[in-house]
């Protein structure tokens, strides 16, 4: 018995320590806190969904998942390079609203002379764990050094996929301000970001940072959480008017009313970058499927869907390339148009809108 006690409090100790680390960041106390519990989007602990979302089934389990994961099939990762292009990014001329992707959710946005960067992960791995979640072959064709001074660095969540701590370690001198979700800047503040550079918003609530840029945090159906706690800070899409232009960046987000609402509230959009990718049957209420996605683009109203979460990172079980052309065949009973720009090449609002198709391989 004493021995299994000793093993026990070994392990506990070692989780601990090993849980210590900056990556995994930590809760919102202090002036956040105090801002998150007056937020009518936080009840009894932590942050909640507009409906009521479980973020796994009750009739899924976790040896139901464990089974999954380790019997998933081969496909789920490409057998060859992703394909990509150069593009000097320090140098990108951008008089209408261009978007350079860099596989899964990051992506550049830049118009005039305005750089956006959104949810950027740039270290090789959507894990704390380096060799956990690795990218495909192919798609870490950008680093850090590749890009220009960020005038706005937006994070969407706070999930290991969407804010990378070595990313954000290493652009901090490129960036002059954070936008995110309520809570997320107790990360940022605890791994070097100072306090007045991070602008925290609930659902609804905007910052017109000129006149010709505002950005709105919208909802989301998701969920948070970088370590044992779930829901300490929150999840949220984005609406960015830049230069006259409507664009929607979706984040994570399973399927719910509140597109339509913010379709009629803030739509039309020029284009939406919506996620299409890592769903799965044990976790269908916090990601849409392809079918979704292109619902999802009707009812937000817009011109142009982008479709990201996808192409970088095994997150589901799904095969790598499978999101895509069940999106492709979704969306064609639709008038939108469907944009798919390989991770380097620029989509011109109004003008270029790359639609090769690249991905036909297994």
């Amino acid at each position: 018995m004493l021995t299994i006690i000793i093993i026990v409090a070994f392990i506990g100790i070692g989780t601990y320590t090993f849980m210590q680390q900056k990556v995994f960041g930590v809760n919102p106390s202090g002036s956040r806190l105090a801002r998150i519990e007056k937020s009518p989007n936080y009840k009894d602990g932590s942050f909640q969904n507009l409906s009521v979302t479980e973020v796994m089934p009750k009739d899924a389990s976790y040896w139901g998942l464990l089974k999954d994961f380790l019997n998933k099939p081969k496909t789920v990762e490409p057998a060859q390079a992703i394909p990509s292009i150069k593009t000097d990014l320090k140098n990108l001329k951008a008089e209408k609203p261009t978007i350079v992707w860099f596989g899964h959710s990051s992506y550049l946005i830049k118009s005039k002379s305005v750089n956006v960067l959104v949810d950027p992960v740039f270290s090789g791995a959507a894990s704390p764990i380096s060799f956990f979640g690795k990218a495909f072959n192919g798609t870490d064709a950008y680093e850090v050094e590749d890009f220009p001074n960020i005038d706005i660095l937006i994070l969407s969540h706070d999930h290991y996929d969407h804010l990378d701590y070595l990313t954000i370690s290493k652009l901090l001198p490129k960036v002059k301000k954070f936008y995110t979700a309520l809570g997320v800047g107790a990360h940022l503040e605890h791994w070097g970001v100072k306090p007045e550079n991070i602008v925290e918003l609930d659902w609804w609530e905007s910052q017109k940072i000129t006149d010709n840029l505002i950005i709105t945090s919208t909802p989301a159906r998701h969920f948070s959480g970088r370590g044992f706690t779930r829901g300490k800070t929150l999840w949220s899409s984005f609406v960015l008017n830049i230069d006259g232009y409507n664009i929607f960046i979706g984040g994570d987000s399973g399927y719910d009313y509140h597109f339509k609402t913010i379709g009629e509230k803030f739509g039309p959009f020029d284009i939406a970058l919506l996620e299409n990718g890592q769903y799965g049957k044990d976790w269908p209420l916090i990601h849409t499927t392809p079918e979704e996605t292109a619902k999802v683009a009707e009812e937000l109203k817009t011109k142009v869907l982008m479709p990201v979460h996808w192409a970088k990172f095994v997150l589901g079980y799904h095969p790598w390339n499978e999101p895509i052309n069940r999106l492709t065949k979704s969306l064609a009973k639709t008038d939108i148009k469907l944009t798919t720009p390989m991770i380097g090449e620029p989509v011109v609002l109004d003008s270029i809108y790359p639609q090769k198709v690249w991905w036909n391989f297994e």
